[in-house]
């Protein structure tokens, strides 16, 4: 256990990405747990409601928008947990993800491309909101989020069709049109507890949010 705490200090550590937005006199954004010499500019770490960690090869940039600490992830896989729904707030493409309510809330995101993010959650529900249009994510569940519905449905579409005068019964399968949604959510089915999850709350206090 050691080692694995270990192993993620030294990874949040080294690629946590800090915003050039925050400047000297600015008040911390966030709370960084389980890590070895890592700093926000030069403000001071304090005891908060959020906490994120980084799997390796993830970069991310903190801000902070109408006083809400937030974080935009530009790739890799983001972990998170809060303990109100105004305590954090997850940009990625063009979503924003946070806790749907004040309940605490273990979450992860990762980023497949601009069209495409993963969302799973353990603790709490999300709300996901592009353009919006807020969508939620319940408890315990596992989502693909397509961020251009309208080019997924096409290419799916496509590929239930197969080759031409074939394929008639799988089409009646495909999902159905978007419409005016700005993004979809597609179930996953989750065979076992995420594992970037399991490993962030193996290095977290036993007293959760």
């Amino acid at each position: 256990m050691a080692r694995l705490r270990a192993l993620f200090c030294v990874v949040f550590s080294a690629l946590f990405v800090v915003s050039t937005t925050i400047g000297a006199s600015s008040s911390a954004v966030g709370t960084i747990t389980s890590a070895l010499g890592a700093h926000v500019g030069s403000a001071p770490a304090t005891a908060g409601a959020a906490r994120l960690m980084l799997s390796a090869a993830s970069t991310a940039t903190v801000s902070d928008a109408n006083g809400t600490p937030g974080a935009t992830l530009q790739q890799g896989t983001a972990i998170f947990s809060t303990a109100n729904a105004k305590a954090f707030v997850l940009h990625a493409s063009t979503a924003d993800i946070r806790p749907e309510t004040d309940a605490p809330t273990v979450a992860q995101v990762t980023y497949v491309n601009s069209k495409e993010l993963v969302v799973r959650t353990t603790r709490g529900s999300l709300a996901i909101t592009v353009d919006g249009e807020t969508q939620i994510v319940p408890e315990a569940t596992a989502y693909r989020v397509i961020l251009d519905p309208d080019s997924y449905l096409e290419t799916t579409a496509t590929t239930a069709q197969g080759p031409a005068g074939a394929g008639a019964e799988r089409t009646r399968n495909r999902p159905l049109k978007a419409g005016r949604s700005r993004f979809l959510l597609i179930a996953i089915v989750i065979t076992g507890v995420a594992t970037g999850i399991a490993l962030y709350e193996a290095t977290v206090s036993p007293h959760k949010p």
